[in-house]
């Protein structure tokens, strides 16, 4: 069964923009849902509206008219260095935002809701082999406190209302216009800097953006897809590798030297930069092969592919020309 009818909240962020062009494109109506005095580009087939979490009841009421499915992105994002400040931020927007929409889908008699949640619920990744969703969740900071607490009250919604739910917990995700982490990470490659990462030997799973649209669409539109799902590209790399397959497509020269990851750990944790050096350093892999057996799904793009669209995109955004470093 496919369901025409979408409502995709936080639909001008990173991945519900690309999000909403892509089911468009598959020819679902979708609602695109943005915050009030937030903007959205109008498209054939993309209903812009604004809406509020916990405020606005009867705008959400008139908005869930003849929606099928409501896809949650809205959230207030993770940050490397929170302060203690966000923890209640965290809970009000992730877990009581996720909450509120979903009690609005069962008032409206939403018959499906997807929630997109993070791999951070699982752990921080080095000590396990590879994350599966039936673990115990190890959340390590407010952040996925708050993401584990939402799927959980979410889950508690849904099935009181007779709603479908599907839950998806991605580790991170790149592609065009990336912000943040990945992007950051672009430009340090293209300066063309010496990078100290060439003894580091671990595995981290990613997902790109085109893969988890696929994603979502499977849960969007599959009875089965019922439950809690880890996805990524299927191809685990580690920080040497990504760092030459991103120099690649950037068209400029890498500089790696060897210096011992403990020690490079230890200077993170010197300088206030701990977590972006874990990220670096650290294994975090995902096990997706229930979404290969249950729900028959495969990433339509490498993981190379991928990373040479996002590259590209960077290099136009940016105005840049190839450079030698």
């Amino acid at each position: 069964m496919t369901l025409q009818r979408v409502l995709v909240t936080g639909a001008n962020g990173f991945v519900g923009s690309a999000l909403c062009r892509f089911l468009v494109a598959r020819g679902y109506s979708v609602v695109a849902a943005v915050r009030a005095g937030s903007s959205m580009q109008d498209e054939t087939g993309l209903e812009v509206v604004h809406l509020n979490l916990m405020r606005d009841d009867a705008n959400w009421r008139e908005a869930l008219k003849s929606v099928d499915c409501i896809v949650h992105l809205a959230a207030n994002v993770h940050k490397m260095a929170a302060e203690p400040q966000d923890s209640d931020r965290f809970h009000q927007v992730n877990t009581v935002g996720a909450c509120f929409v979903a009690q609005k889908a069962a008032e409206s008699q939403v018959k499906r809701f997807v929630l997109l949640s993070s791999i951070k619920v699982n752990g921080e990744g080095s000590k396990v082999v590879r994350y599966s969703a039936n673990d115990v969740p190890q959340p390590q900071d407010a952040y996925s406190r708050s993401k584990l607490a939402a799927e959980i009250a979410v889950r508690q919604i849904c099935e009181a209302n007779n709603m479908l739910y599907a839950c998806i917990r991605p580790p991170l995700v790149y592609g065009p216009g990336a912000p943040a982490n990945f992007f950051r990470l672009l430009r340090l490659v293209e300066l063309g800097w010496p990078l100290p990462f060439k003894s580091v030997e671990n595995r981290r799973s990613f997902v790109g953006i085109q893969n988890l649209n696929s994603f979502i669409e499977v849960c969007i539109s599959k009875a089965s897809a019922c439950g809690t799902w880890l996805v990524s590209d299927d191809e685990d790399i580690s920080t040497p590798d990504l760092l030459r397959k991103l120099s690649n497509h950037l068209r400029c020269r890498l500089r790696l030297f060897s210096f011992p990851p403990g020690a490079l750990r230890l200077a993170g944790r010197l300088i206030g930069k701990q977590a972006e050096m874990e990220r670096l350093c650290g294994s975090l892999q995902v096990d997706i092969e229930p979404a290969f057996e249950r729900l028959g799904w495969r990433p339509p793009v490498s993981l190379d592919e991928g990373l040479a669209l996002t590259a590209a995109a960077f290099l136009a955004i940016r105005g840049s020309a190839p450079r030698d470093g």
